[in-house]
């Protein structure tokens, strides 16, 4: 599958098979996130793999009670690294970390797709909350949930906005 294929056929998936994800889709899943392009290489990101089911009831509860995130198999919390980024001073501390792992989750996505995975990227949760319910360290903020599993459904595409809309040319 080429890789625009696998951009244009990716959904947001919230409705999973009750089946394990084998041990070798999920060091895939992590070299994905690993070989993700970084600020400066500091690579300002942690991920968290939670198959634990009553801390992945408690993320869904967090979640705003988005129980889907529980039914995954995998449950995967994004944070960024703000101790790592703090070389780039502010910019990097409110920018650069996100774009980082924005990018890692973007590669995780794309491979857990192309791995006949569906995934969905959750940003609605009380940080908090997860914080507390991971123990994060202070420098690890959590920027998105993702439930991964294999799709109990697949929706179709949601209409996209015109080439016109989406890019400005100056020549």
């Amino acid at each position: 599958m080429g890789i625009l294929e696998t951009i244009k056929g990716r959904r947001s998936i919230r409705d999973f098979k009750d089946k394990e994800i084998p041990e070798d889709v999920i060091d895939t899943l992590i070299e994905a996130i690993r070989w993700a392009p970084s600020a400066g290489n500091l690579q300002s990101r942690k991920f968290y793999f939670v198959f634990n089911k009553d801390i992945k009831r408690r993320l869904a509860d967090a979640a705003l009670s988005q129980s889907f995130i529980a039914k995954a198999p995998l449950t995967v919390v994004a944070c960024v690294d703000q101790g790592i980024i703090l070389r780039y001073g502010e910019r990097g501390v409110n920018l650069y970390c996100i774009q980082d792992v924005s990018a890692a989750i973007e590669n995780m996505l794309l491979t857990a797709y192309e791995l006949g995975l569906g995934s969905v990227w959750v940003g609605a949760f009380i940080e908090n909350e997860v914080r507390e319910i991971l123990k994060l360290p202070k420098d690890l903020r959590p920027v998105a949930i993702i439930p991964v599993g294999y799709p109990a459904r697949i929706p179709k595409p949601p209409p996209r906005v015109s080439k016109d809309e989406v890019v400005e040319f100056v020549r």
